[in-house]
């Protein structure tokens, strides 16, 4: 649960900006949208390759 304390004099659109950087940093909707549906771990394997590929890409464009 997160607590965010309202300052005295504090604007509420502040105080909402706060909860939901501290909401985002959590990670709690990403974990929700994981877990809505069942990944193979071979297919959880195979995208993080894919992604090490991608950046390796990228990586090696650059030195170019």
């Amino acid at each position: 649960m997160l607590i965010i304390p309202v300052k005295e004099g504090e604007n509420i659109d502040r105080a909402l900006k706060r909860f939901k950087r501290k909401f985002d940093k959590t990670g709690t909707m990403r974990q929700l949208r994981t877990r809505q549906q069942f990944t193979k771990p071979s297919v959880k394997r195979r995208a993080v390759i894919q992604k090490a590929q991608y950046i390796q890409s990228l990586r090696d464009q650059e030195e170019i």
